[in-house]
């Protein structure tokens, strides 16, 4: 675990210090958009729903705080070394997290439409792929707080867990598509929420690379991990069996 080097002129420690927090919070709380909107989609709450759209303009905030944190940053102490990659490293990590939050926001507007249909029941396996991933992200956040490079590649491994569950679901989906043509537009939406929070992987992906950068000065080396393999799925109709007219 590396320790963040301090400064002659304590004013700069500060102003590092205060970037972190803000990333830390940040991502705190896209955690907990995450949380709330498939608590939305599973308990179909609109009001829940509603509460996480207008959430995501206090991330938005948050990240345009950062934005200028890290402007006022080069432009008065000119960082170098890890010190710059401190200040890039949360430009770049505020950048994923506020994509996390879209994500989420997106999720809680096609629970709102999903509200309207009967239920599917694919819909319960949106939530175990949303822990998987809340998960990864309160170990990416933890890994930033502590500078910790091999939690990150540890983290950076688990995004083909994520890829995986939701190649599954992608399948179990059409499959219901296809056997009753009342659930294509629910299932549509499904697929949609599915594929937001298998991108919310995604970006914590991202942020691991970067903090193992951060940590180390190196990138990571090899292909990421990817178990996505739905770009390639063919799923064949169920055979008629004569009883259709």
């Amino acid at each position: 675990m590396a320790r963040a080097p301090e400064h002659i002129v304590k004013s700069f420690d500060e102003a590092l210090n205060d970037m972190r927090a803000l990333v830390t919070r940040m991502g705190g709380l896209a955690e907990a958009q995450i949380a709330a909107g498939v608590k939305a989609l599973a308990q179909r709450d609109e009001d829940l729903a509603r509460k996480v759209i207008a959430g995501d303009a206090a991330i938005d905030t948050l990240e345009d705080e950062i934005d200028d944190a890290a402007v006022r940053l080069i432009a008065l102490r000119q960082p170098m070394a890890i010190d710059l990659r401190e200040v890039i490293a949360a430009l770049k990590i505020s950048s994923d997290i506020e994509r996390i939050a879209d994500y989420a926001a997106n999720v809680a507007k096609r629970s709102i439409a999903l509200n309207q249909t009967p239920p599917v029941p694919s819909a319960s396996a949106i939530p175990r792929l949303a822990r998987l991933v809340q998960n990864i992200l309160k170990d990416t956040l933890d890994a930033y707080a502590e500078r910790d490079a091999e939690r990150a590649i540890d983290v950076w491994h688990r995004d083909e867990e994520v890829d995986e569950m939701y190649t599954g679901l992608f399948r179990e989906l059409l499959t219901y598509m296809m056997e009753d043509v009342r659930n294509i537009t629910p299932c549509t939406h499904l697929l949609f929420i599915a594929k937001n929070i298998e991108r919310m992987g995604d970006h914590a992906t991202n942020i691991a690379e970067n903090i193992h950068f951060l940590v180390t000065g190196k990138r990571l080396e090899g292909g990421r991990p990817k178990g996505d393999t739905t770009s390639f799925q063919v799923v064949a109709p169920p055979e008629d069996d004569g009883t259709q007219s």
